[in-house]
């Protein structure tokens, strides 16, 4: 993909101290396709301003607020095209619609907003705006994940029948958020994350890379959220099952009070003529076992990827590519359906797989549901969104 300009980029957070502000910024210039020039980097205006000094950005670039940068970037000749939103929860859609309304293109962290009313708000503002909004699910990024999600869509694997995820990690085991620590303390702080803790923060994407593979939505769930340590005001452990469209069945756990486990996403979808297993930690593999046949491991830039694979793929098979390079392959294909509207011509096709404000709302939609019937017993809830 090649585009007559880098993109001008803005960012709404990120500032010192902050860790996926950095994550984002290096996604998105993995591919040389954007330049940031402007943020607002911080709530704090002192800060803000320390922190775009030592990003490099011009003074007259460096905004005090959301708002004011908006206002500012859409007077300018030179305005930013796409503004990353990289803050806690409770900004995302305040940021975003100030983005939007200015006329400019959204990338947002996830979960995309803190209340269902906020994510349809947003949604609305989007199709009226008619932007690009992309939300950084990263593992759908995943030259593998994109890989399965092509084998399914194939039929590979036939009708779907049962789908297990799980997200555990460990760094919660204990109560860090009493110690200062800053991505905890956010975290676990229902005023700024909203009604889910550990729900919202990785069990929304186990939630997104099921529903991206397998193409499916729920439509029904049933959800026990738990809180083990003493004191913590969200969630730290998730069960839910689930029930999709078209009566596939579905497991997920996530939690972050699992001694042993960094980042330890894993998926298994099973259909009728085979099942796939893929994990986060060893990216660059998918298995895939066929009924009745021996199973197959396929590799991110070996025998039996497609071209799905090869187009979020840079280096050669063997060299591992991971976490950033995931969220690296989202900016580019943003940057790609930008870069096509600026020049009057169509995307590349498989620019367009990234997740969108939907995907962003049906995220809200699950923990919404999930804390609901966890609140009233674990019954089952409806899950459905029509967006």
């Amino acid at each position: 993909m090649t585009t007559s300009r880098r993109l001008r980029l803005g960012m709404v957070g990120g500032g010192q101290g902050a860790f996926i502000g950095g994550v984002h910024r290096i996604a998105a210039r993995l591919d040389d396709k954007y330049e940031l020039v402007a943020g607002a980097l911080s709530s704090d205006p002192e800060r803000a301003r320390a922190s775009a000094a030592e990003l490099h950005i011009a003074p007259d670039r460096a905004y005090g607020s959301f708002e004011e940068m908006a206002t500012a970037e859409a007077a300018r000749e030179d305005g930013i095209d796409a503004c990353a939103i990289v803050t806690p929860n409770h900004v995302h859609a305040a940021a975003a619609k100030a983005m939007l309304n200015a006329g400019i293109h959204v990338i947002c962290d996830k979960p995309m907003t803190s209340t269902l009313e906020d994510a349809l708000e947003l949604v609305d503002t989007v199709k009226k705006s008619g932007l690009v909004f992309a939300l950084t699910h990263n593992y759908t990024g995943y030259p593998m994940v994109r890989q399965a999600r092509s084998m399914v869509e194939a039929g590979d694997l036939g009708a779907i029948r049962v789908i297990q995820v799980e997200y555990p990690q460990d760094w919660l085991t204990t109560k860090l958020e009493d110690t200062g620590q800053k991505q905890a303390e956010w975290r676990t702080d229902p005023t700024r994350s909203g009604l889910g803790g550990c729900i919202g923060d990785i069990g929304t994407h186990a939630y997104n890379l099921a529903s991206f593979i397998s193409g499916l939505d729920v439509h029904e769930l049933c959800a026990d959220l738990s809180t083990f340590v003493d004191g913590r005001k969200l969630d730290d452990n998730v069960h839910v099952m689930l029930r999709y469209d078209g009566g596939a069945r579905g497991m997920l756990w996530a939690s972050q009070v699992a001694p042993g486990n960094e980042n330890a996403l894993k998926i298994r979808i099973y259909g009728e003529k085979g099942g796939l297993f893929w994990e986060q930690e060893y990216p660059n593999h998918l298995s895939f076992a066929p009924f009745g046949k021996a199973p197959q491991t396929i590799t991110r830039a070996g025998a039996g990827a497609g071209d799905i694979a090869a187009h979020g793929t840079r280096i050669p098979a063997g060299h591992p590519e991971g976490y950033l390079e995931g969220f690296a392959n989202i900016y580019s294909d943003v940057a790609e359906v930008i870069s096509a509207r600026l020049e009057n011509r169509e995307p590349e096709s498989m620019a367009t797989h990234f997740p969108t404000v939907v995907d962003g709302a049906k995220g809200v939609k699950f923990i919404t549901a999930a804390v609901e019937s966890s609140n009233k017993g674990g019954v089952w809830v409806d899950a459905t969104l029509d967006v």
